[in-house]
């Protein structure tokens, strides 16, 4: 690729750093930008600035959003009752994308992972248990995903609800064993979320 101006380079570069990107999708998206107009590019770069300024974590579940509280956790509607605990907010997306859930969010921002140093402390479970403790959730549905780290996170989360007036539940089949959330289709996700079961 040395025949590229290095100002290219280096967007490619840039660009191939992204997940799921590799060298030559990269080229092609660099290729892409080009042939765009000044305009466009300008709204790229604009879309990727402001998202860097105005995304944060909502500070009651931990999803995306650009204020304080996002739409879910403000929304009158949403059964509060019912509180699906995710890992990421990809997982919170899928989900909705499903419709079977109408309640609210948990995301922990991670599953437990002892042998990458992943403890208890380096995920959002402490805030779990301070909104279980408000009284106000009746129901816990777990819906980590089924690896390793998913089930030690749920059987962990499972542990330390014991002792709370809550249900909780688990998300049931459907979901492939080793399977991410974010990659399951939103009816297998339906059948999973609608045949939950007691952990």
């Amino acid at each position: 690729m040395s025949h590229y101006p290095s100002s290219l380079l280096k967007l490619i570069k840039h660009l191939s750093r992204l997940p799921g990107i590799g060298e030559k999708t990269a080229e092609r998206l660099a290729m892409h930008i080009i042939r765009s107009s000044r305009k466009e590019a300008e709204s790229l770069a604009a879309s990727i600035l402001e998202i860097k300024d105005k995304i944060r974590l909502c500070e009651r579940c931990g999803a995306l959003s650009d204020r304080e509280v996002c739409d879910i956790c403000s929304n009158p509607h949403r059964d509060e009752s019912l509180l699906c605990v995710v890992e990421q907010p990809a997982d919170m997306v899928a989900v909705e994308k499903s419709g079977a859930f109408k309640g609210k969010y948990h995301i922990l921002q991670g599953a437990l992972s002892p042998m990458n140093g992943i403890g208890p402390d380096a995920i959002r479970i402490q805030e779990l248990l301070h909104r279980i403790r408000e009284g106000r959730v009746k129901e816990v549905v777990i819906a980590t995903s089924t690896n390793v780290e998913g089930e030690a996170t749920a059987s962990y989360i499972a542990d330390r609800l014991e002792s709370y007036a809550v249900n909780v539940t688990r998300i049931a089949s459907g979901v492939p064993m080793g399977g991410d959330l974010q990659y399951v289709d939103p009816v297998t996700l339906q059948r999973a979320m609608d045949t939950r079961r007691a952990v």
